[in-house]
């Protein structure tokens, strides 16, 4: 099996299922000599973990990651990093019922199709159960951006049909105090009274995390293949879920003039800038030294309490009964995923950077 893997010089590689005894990874290419902050590791895990509120799934994980190698005393050895985090609350025996259907927007039929074979329960290597290596890896890298000046924030600012208004203000270091981590407040209360009637419902609703990357310097990324973007889309897009990646203005640049659309340079002092930021911090996939500003956009959840029609393995058409553990809305929780994405990218195009040039 191709694929679990991401980075070039930071990379990290997961392994485990949904429903088996543990989840992990390797992070390797990480710098000797970080000092690492154990606990700001855990606290992006636990911002992940389900069962935080009444919005998400009830399955109830501690999340503990276990470190095996590559730290001593408190700092990196440049050496391979080794972790686990063990499985405790699954209930594989939910999931019998389905083993030989075919959930709508799952990846049961794919996978059983790419592969012959299939673990059913929870989805197996396909679940978003994954993503928590994912957090470990990017917890990281946050801290190595930390040094370097470098600030993540990523923030709910669509949940169904709920968006914060363009003219809206807020302060980015508000996110936490909401529950749908959402930063506008009468937003926020809007977005999660639609949350809890879609859950009343059974059904599930997507919704958009906005992200703003402040402090990289210019010249990160590179200008062909391996643009900045391009590598950030890859990572963004392969988080469950995601539907649509776009920079700065996105597709509404596609209905804007030249004239409206070019952010022209300016200089003060010793500083090149630019007088507006449509661009999204990124030119020619290279960092231009502004805000990076990007859109992530995610569908409903597909596991709804819902009874669905659907067909077996045998083709025959069968019902899918609505039951189980469930997100009616993912967004929330998916914040710390979004910035583990952005932060092990980011770190990825920092080292690269330093290979440039004498």
């Amino acid at each position: 099996m191709a694929g679990n893997s991401i980075g070039t010089l930071f990379k990290l590689t997961t392994f485990g299922e949904s429903h088996g005894k543990a989840v992990g990874g390797v992070i390797d290419g990480c710098p000797a000599g970080l000092s690492l902050d154990l606990d700001k590791i855990q606290d992006q895990l636990n911002k992940r973990r389900p069962g935080q509120s009444s919005l998400t799934t009830q399955r109830v994980e501690e999340d503990q990651v276990q470190f095996l190698s590559g730290i001593y005393e408190g700092k990196t050895l440049g050496s391979p990093i080794g972790f686990v985090i063990f499985n405790k609350d699954q209930k594989s025996k939910d999931y019998s019922e389905i083993k030989d259907k075919y959930r709508p927007n799952h990846g049961d039929y794919t996978w059983q199709k790419k592969f012959g074979i299939r673990d059913f329960r929870g989805g197996g290597r396909a679940s978003a159960r994954e993503t928590v290596c994912r957090v470990v890896g990017g917890a990281v890298a946050s801290q190595i951006l930390e040094n370097l000046g470098v600030k993540l924030y990523s923030f709910v600012s669509s949940a169904g049909s709920v968006e914060i208004p363009k003219s809206a203000n807020f302060e980015l270091n508000t996110i936490e105090d909401s529950l749908v981590r959402c930063p506008h407040k009468v937003t926020s209360d809007a977005m999660i009274k639609e949350i809890e009637q879609v859950q009343l419902e059974g059904d599930s609703v997507g919704g958009i995390i906005s992200g703003v990357i402040k402090n990289v310097p210019v010249g990160w990324g590179e200008p062909v293949f391996d643009k900045l973007h391009a590598d950030l889309g890859k990572a963004l897009f392969s988080i469950n879920a995601v539907k649509g990646v776009s920079f700065g203005e996105g597709f509404s640049a596609a209905k804007m003039k030249g004239s409206e659309m070019n952010d022209e340079f300016v200089q003060e002092g010793n500083t090149i800038s630019t007088k507006t930021n449509h661009s999204g911090g990124i030119q020619a996939g290279i960092s231009n030294g502004s805000d990076i500003l990007l859109q992530v956009a995610f569908k409903p959840v597909a596991s709804i309490y819902k009874d669905q029609i659907t067909i077996n393995e045998k083709g025959e058409s069968v019902i899918i009964e609505g039951k189980g553990r469930h997100d009616p809305c993912v967004v929330p929780r998916s914040v710390p995923i979004v910035d583990a994405m952005m932060a092990m990218v980011l770190v990825d195009h920092y080292l690269l950077s330093r290979t440039n040039k004498i």
